[in-house]
């Protein structure tokens, strides 16, 4: 039987991990590890053990904070040299807060770190959902393999996002459907659907880029900029948010690469954002009066602003969690599904070899001619790539040969003939 979420609250908490997972059928581990980063020493004590796979919490010395999230990186990276299996859990010294780290690796992808915070003024539902799911009962202590805890460890701390993205995608068809009834001027169905589409395209890419800051310093920006259109609207005056403010934001402040005098004061500090999506759309040029409610947007910000957004995917995860991974599952299951309109999605495995093979080394190209400084010998790019340990080496190549031993002596003999001379 799983534990309830009263007893785990209790023991998270309490901070008592070891009766946590003993109640959850996990056996014990007295494993003591010490790791030194940065010429920090941590301290690493094993909780708790199933079929190999280990439990760990990390507790910083006296007088030192939780380890930020460069650090925990570099330590989970020491610390799979020794366990390759294995779940950090990370306390502070005064044991308020907690962040629980996963290391999901799947084949033919990179490593990425999935971390959950909790502190003591929180409710610990996401934790609760992910960790309660890790529960083995007496029945599968002789079969259970490591490979199967792994599995089960990945897959409960990777089902929220999961959930949170085909939560986001129903959300967004309805939404898609609502803005449509606030369109005005195209009189085309296709084409309003299509418009719909590209508006709400544009507004998720501005979520992401103000939450980082980079429209006007304001993490608020198009919300505040809706209050400022509708406090703007009295006797004598009108001020669209979607005719004066969005499309100064999108055609003459993110899709120009010089912007007018005038409008800094309009749309404050703008990044140029090249590649065509803020661009004037055929169908802006086709539709000349097209206006669309500021009620549209207040519906849609309202849905939007239920979640957070982040521009990288390794963001602490709080249930509720926007990221670029989900952008694609949204234009891959709904763009996809209006191909007769001439849109299509590419999906992860041709843009990853697109990136790689082609922007990345272009971008190198790039700044080893503009600045050869970086790439000598004793420059700052070798020495980062010196000091990064495995980050850009792929798992496959990572254990090279046997000392003294040959090229293909791991593989089976009769493979090994077809290399015979």
């Amino acid at each position: 039987m799983a534990i309830t979420k009263a007893e785990f609250s209790k023991y998270i908490k309490g901070f008592h991990f070891r009766e946590l997972f003993n109640e959850m059928g996990w056996n014990n581990d007295r494993t003591k590890q010490p790791i030194i980063v940065d010429d920090v020493a941590f301290n690493f004590n094993g909780i708790a053990e199933k079929s190999g796979f280990r439990i760990f919490i990390c507790e910083p010395a006296p007088g030192n904070k939780l380890p930020d999230k460069a650090t925990r990186k570099k330590i989970e990276r020491k610390l799979t040299k020794l366990f390759q299996e294995h779940l950090i859990i990370f306390i502070d010294e005064y044991k308020r807060e907690q962040v629980w780290q996963l290391a999901v690796r799947k084949a033919g992808s990179p490593t990425k770190i999935s971390e959950t915070l909790f502190s003591l003024s929180q409710d610990p539902e996401l934790l609760y959902q992910r960790a309660s799911g890790l529960f083995f009962t007496l029945d599968e202590e002789e079969k259970v393999t490591i490979i199967d805890v792994t599995q089960r460890v990945a897959e409960n701390f990777q089902q929220n996002n999961e959930r949170v993205t085909k939560k986001f995608y129903e959300g967004f068809k309805k939404e898609h459907t609502a803005f449509l009834k606030f369109i005005k001027g195209i009189d085309d169905q296709i084409h309003m659907d299509w418009y719909a589409s590209l508006m709400l395209n544009r507004l998720m890419f501005c979520y992401f880029i103000q939450k980082k800051g980079f429209l006007d310093k304001n993490k608020n920006y198009l919300q505040d900029k809706l209050k400022a259109c509708k406090e703007n609207k009295g006797k004598d005056k009108f001020y669209s948010f979607y005719r004066d403010f969005l499309l100064a934001l999108f055609h003459k402040g993110l899709g120009a690469p010089e912007h007018a005098e005038n409008l800094e004061v309009e749309i404050g500090q703008i990044p140029y954002l090249n590649g065509g999506l803020f661009n004037k759309h055929k169908i802006e040029k086709t539709f000349t009066n097209i206006a669309i409610d500021d009620q549209a947007f207040e519906k849609l910000f309202i849905f939007f602003d239920q979640y957070e957004w982040h521009l990288d995917t390794r963001e602490i995860a709080s249930g509720k969690d926007i990221n670029p991974d989900v952008i694609g599952y949204i234009f891959e299951k709904y763009i996809n599904d209006r191909a007769q309109m001439g849109a299509y999605y590419t999906k992860e495995d041709i843009t990853d070899y697109i990136a790689k093979n082609c922007i990345i080394p272009w971008l190198f190209d790039e700044v080893k001619r503009n600045y050869p400084k970086a790439f000598a010998a004793d420059g700052w790019l070798w020495q980062m790539v010196k000091e990064s340990g495995t980050d850009y080496i792929y798992d496959a190549v990572k254990h090279g040969v046997p000392e003294n031993g040959g090229l293909f002596d791991d593989l089976p003999a009769e493979v090994q003939k077809g290399f015979a001379p």
